[in-house]
């Protein structure tokens, strides 16, 4: 259970949080914003946009586990069985009501114009701002929800480029064809309390049961309240900061080249994707807050989609019987890599949970690293020293060939102009029964006892 009743807005997530949080209130360029974000740990908010002086900006709310356990209201140590169990359980669906604070400023027409929001480019090789927030679609035949994250880039003031990776989007986009409707209605929504961002990039079977939004306030044990959109025949979250209402022309196609992904390569090289139109903005009155995800180099882009996959992996694990201590797919291992730090009853059981990581239905398992609870999972120099001292690559590997490759992994063999396939690769890190003794780590005398700061 959270230790405490979970804010229904992003301001007062920030405000109950305001011990992780970094505030910029000296004025800085839209341009400089990705650069600067992308060098905090922990979640930060720029009070002051030279570009864009009504606007506020935030990001990095879950780049690492220790603000990721925030957004459950949880220890640190909870978070993972804490998402792991509520993910289990039924949908609690969300609350209908009249109105809420994102209506307090609407427009439409012409003066829905999505460049006046302080969207950044973010990187060195891409022309156009390009917009990272959660979006919702609706399932025509079930009236479920959807979400996910795909990225689009703000060709105009009212026209962006979206690109829909999602298996569950690209089916209702199906649906809508088959029916003979050549428009599909979106809502972008920004700044939301991230409880709802890691539910909206839950990937697994669900379609036929329910929807993202539905289970958000089961993850957040809480009611979550939902209002109607102006434009289009969608509800949105009432205590969002900005949402955009907009059509998605199914039948367009638009080739693109430069973009980046989750990978931090521009990667792939060229797309073909359906336009959006912007139809209507509503927003909060006070200084609204814009919700970026910084694409590079190792930021939210790369840690919010796979916090859900970490929760399935810990139940898919543990039912096999291993102890779970944690599960991560760390920002530096390009989203291509999961580490699992474990326990295992006796030999056997480390290989299995291996194959069960790297046969996952996602295609971010390319490698697969099994760590004993004696390494700190979140240390990349930690992890390092386990493969290198605890895996005999004779012994402690395995290596499956021609597996579906992630069109972000540049080792890929390329099928088409997307999709590529690659091997895969299970690592045995943890300290091993054959010598256990030899595996005791050697440390300074009251390491972990006494501060260095303490005598500065």
């Amino acid at each position: 259970m959270a230790k405490n009743q979970l804010d229904p807005d992003l301001r007062g997530y920030l405000e109950t949080n305001k011990d992780i949080l970094t505030v910029i209130e000296k004025p800085v360029s839209i341009d400089d914003i990705g650069a600067l974000s992308a060098q905090s740990d922990g979640p930060i908010l720029f009070e002051n946009i030279k570009e864009h002086p009504g606007f506020r900006l935030c990001d990095m709310l879950v780049r690492h586990r220790w603000s990721q356990c925030r957004a459950l209201g949880v220890d640190e140590k909870d978070y993972l069985p804490t998402l792991a169990q509520r993910l289990r359980k039924p949908p609690r669906g969300f609350v209908d009501v009249e109105t809420g604070p994102v209506k307090e400023v609407i427009w439409t027409g012409k003066e829905a114009d999505w460049l006046k929001l302080p969207i950044p480019i973010h990187s060195e090789q891409e022309d156009k701002p390009y917009v990272t927030a959660m979006n919702i679609v609706k399932d025509p035949e079930t009236g479920f929800y959807n979400s996910s994250h795909a990225g689009t880039q703000a060709v105009g003031p009212q026209e962006g480029l979206i690109s829909f990776i999602t298996p569950h989007t690209h089916a209702i986009i199906r649906k809508y064809l088959d029916r003979g409707e050549k428009e599909m209605p979106i809502a972008v929504v920004f700044g939301i309390p991230p409880a709802y961002e890691i539910m909206g990039n839950f990937s697994g079977l669900h379609m036929d049961l329910w929807g993202e939004m539905e289970m958000v306030g089961t993850i957040m044990d809480m009611d979550i309240e939902m209002v109607p959109c102006e434009t289009i025949p969608l509800t949105v979250p009432a205590h969002a900061e900005i949402v955009v209402e907009a059509v998605v022309d199914l039948e367009s196609q638009t080739d693109v080249g430069v973009g980046v992904s989750p990978s931090m390569y521009y990667l792939p090289k060229q797309a073909t994707l359906p336009t959006m139109h912007i139809q209507a903005i509503t927003m909060r009155k006070d200084r609204p807050i814009y919700r970026n995800h910084l694409t590079t180099p190792d930021t939210d882009h790369q840690t919010l989609p796979r916090l859900c996959h970490e929760a399935i992996l810990y139940n898919r694990l543990t039912e096999i019987g291993v102890k779970i201590h944690d599960i991560q797919f760390p920002t530096w291992g390009a989203a291509l890599s999961c580490v699992i730090q474990l326990e295992a009853p006796r030999e056997g059981f480390i290989n299995d949970a291996l194959m069960q990581a790297m046969g996952a239905p996602w295609l971010n398992t390319k490698m697969v690293v099994a760590v004993s609870p004696d390494t700190d999972i979140s240390n990349a120099q930690e992890v390092y020293h386990a493969i290198a001292t605890r895996c005999d690559p004779s012994r402690d590997m395995i290596i499956v060939d021609n597996t579906r490759g992630s069109p972000f992994d540049p080792s890929g063999e390329p099928i088409d102009a997307f999709w590529r396939t690659v091997g895969k690769v299970g690592i045995d890190a943890t300290a091993k029964s054959r010598n256990l003794a030899d595996h005791e780590r050697a440390w300074p005398l009251n390491w972990g006892k006494v501060k260095l700061e303490d005598y500065l």
